[in-house]
């Protein structure tokens, strides 16, 4: 035997993987050491001897016809493509294999033998891995939605006697009352404006926290959005004195409008809050990325050595967490939260006695019109409210909140009629079809929605009515509304004044609406 010859030799025998060579009947002609290992048969025990030695006994008839197969097309290829193949071992456990044939002359072929014990092993703990995590999803999936319901109703179990307590907050402030009990009321409002902005600013990071918020991408202008906020906070900033500056913007975007929109009024409200003169700037800039929206204030500014902790919740510039503060420094906690749920970040430039900026950056979206753009303007003290007079349907399903609200609007000289169900709503609809206005609670009892409930009435009535829909489950009901003109939403709990005016407005938008079809 020459040097390759023997080399040759040695590479077969020495293998990694157990070699036989058969000839057509299946007789083995050679095996090599691996084989023995793999098997635990002495090479003489099986040479000599068919293949089906090593196969259990109920698989070798479908051996066989994998022979024929095979010799009738011969060709490399591994044995039993897609099927699990088992071996014998001579003390009788049987254990998964691999085969790979390749067709020799003669008529003869060579296989080359793996075991596959521990690929199936690693399979299978990757298939009950695999179980496990959608078990753990479907475990998290279902955590969520039950946190969802739960904070959907602690949300309106929690704001319904804010509720309460706004509507007869406003209804004693319209009566006649001595210095006195005038001092005692101004304090009252100011204890039920605290509670409300700290369950606000509690519930959101609630939310937000517990992965109950899912953002909803879609492209919209920032025009509206900014509109939308100059109007919102033109009041609070004139009674400090402050310029609150917008400049508008035809860019358009691609993120949640809610989400954003929540980002933004907390970064507005906190320049506001600690801007003690001057400005507050909203504005959105043109960036090689996409657009940047920029809020500005000449406030007080954050030293460098605090900038790391201004989203903390209960942070706040200068303040001790044990002293007499404005706010409860969630503002900014939000906002982040916001920011991270959206893939967004959030940049801060501040310098103490002159101001800070907040930044964020957006996609731009081309879309190939453009919004009416103008001139950056402050935006003046809107008309005082006007009382009207009408037919109001209140539907509500607390009664110490449809009763507050009907007290209110009776003081201001409504007619009021008041249901705490759908089909209320819908009864009193066929005795008044005369209403004017529909206010009614978002989330009712029995799965029923003030949604549903002015679109019945509305359809019975065979006329769009005005309506105010009253929820603290913003997010939902703002995605549901926004393209009815006729409807507003209401954040709760609302103040007497912020109703009234939504209510007047509705009203004398629909009187323009009738004198002109008249």
């Amino acid at each position: 035997m020459t040097i390759h010859q023997q080399l040759l030799a040695d590479l077969v025998e020495f293998a990694p993987d157990a070699m036989l060579v058969v000839d057509a009947s299946g007789g083995i002609l050679y095996a090599n050491q691996r084989v023995t290992d793999l098997f635990g048969y002495p090479r003489e025990d099986i040479v000599g001897r068919s293949v089906d030695l090593l196969l259990p006994e109920r698989l070798r008839p479908r051996h066989a016809s994998h022979r024929r197969n095979f010799a009738e097309d011969p060709r490399t290829r591994p044995m039993g493509a897609g099927r699990d193949l088992l071996g014998l071992r001579s003390d009788g456990t049987e254990f998964p294999l691999e085969i790979s044939l390749s067709p020799l002359r003669d008529g003869l072929a060579a296989a080359a033998i793996r075991d596959a014990s521990e690929r199936k092993r690693a399979e299978q703990e990757l298939i009950k891995a695999r179980e496990i995590a959608d078990q753990a999803r479907e475990e998290a999936d279902r955590a969520n939605l039950s946190k969802s319901r739960f904070l959907a109703t602690a949300s309106h179990d929690l704001r319904q006697p804010l509720q309460a307590l706004s509507m007869l907050h406003g209804t004693l402030s319209r009566l006649d009352l001595p210095p006195h009990g005038r001092e005692v009321l101004t304090q009252q409002g100011r204890a039920i404006d605290s509670m409300k902005r700290l369950l606000s600013a509690l519930l959101d990071i609630s939310k937000l926290e517990s992965g109950a918020v899912t953002p909803q991408p879609c492209e919209f202008s920032l025009h509206q959005l900014f509109e939308l906020l100059s109007t919102e906070f033109s009041t609070a900033a004139r009674s400090k004195g402050l310029a609150l500056l917008v400049e508008q913007s035809n860019f358009h975007t691609r993120t949640d409008q809610s989400l954003l929109e929540q980002l933004l009024r907390n970064l507005v409200s906190n320049a506001i809050k600690y801007t003690k003169e001057g400005k507050v700037i909203l504005r959105a800039v043109r960036t090689a990325a996409g657009v940047r929206i920029e809020v500005q204030d000449t406030g007080v500014g954050i030293p460098q050595d605090q900038l790391a902790y201004i989203f903390d919740e209960f942070f706040q510039v200068g303040v001790a967490r044990n002293t007499t503060r404005e706010g409860y420094g969630l503002g900014l906690a939000i906002v982040q939260r916001i920011a991270k749920l959206l893939g967004f970040c959030i940049q801060v430039q501040s310098e103490v006695g002159k101001g800070s900026t907040f930044m964020l950056d957006l996609p731009c979206i081309d879309t190939g019109k453009s919004d009416p753009v103008a001139d950056p303007c402050t935006f003046d003290v809107q008309p005082a409210r006007q009382a009207q007079r009408g037919k109001i349907l209140v539907t509500e399903d607390e009664p110490s909140v449809l009763q507050a609200t009907r007290l209110l609007l009776e003081l201001e000289g409504y007619q009021v009629v008041a249901a705490a169900s759908r089909e209320e709503a819908l009864q009193l609809g066929r005795e008044h079809p005369d209403i004017d206005l529909l206010v009614s609670d978002y989330h009712l009892k029995e799965d029923q929605t003030g949604l549903n409930v002015i679109a019945s009435v509305r359809e019975q009535l065979g006329r769009t009515i005005p309506a105010i829909l009253v929820t603290g489950d913003t997010s939902t009901a703002m995605r549901k509304i926004s393209g009815d003109r006729q409807l507003r939403l209401a954040s709760k709990p609302i103040d007497a004044e912020e109703l009234l005016t939504l209510m007047d407005e509705l009203l004398n938008a629909q009187r323009v609406r009738d004198s002109r079809v008249s």
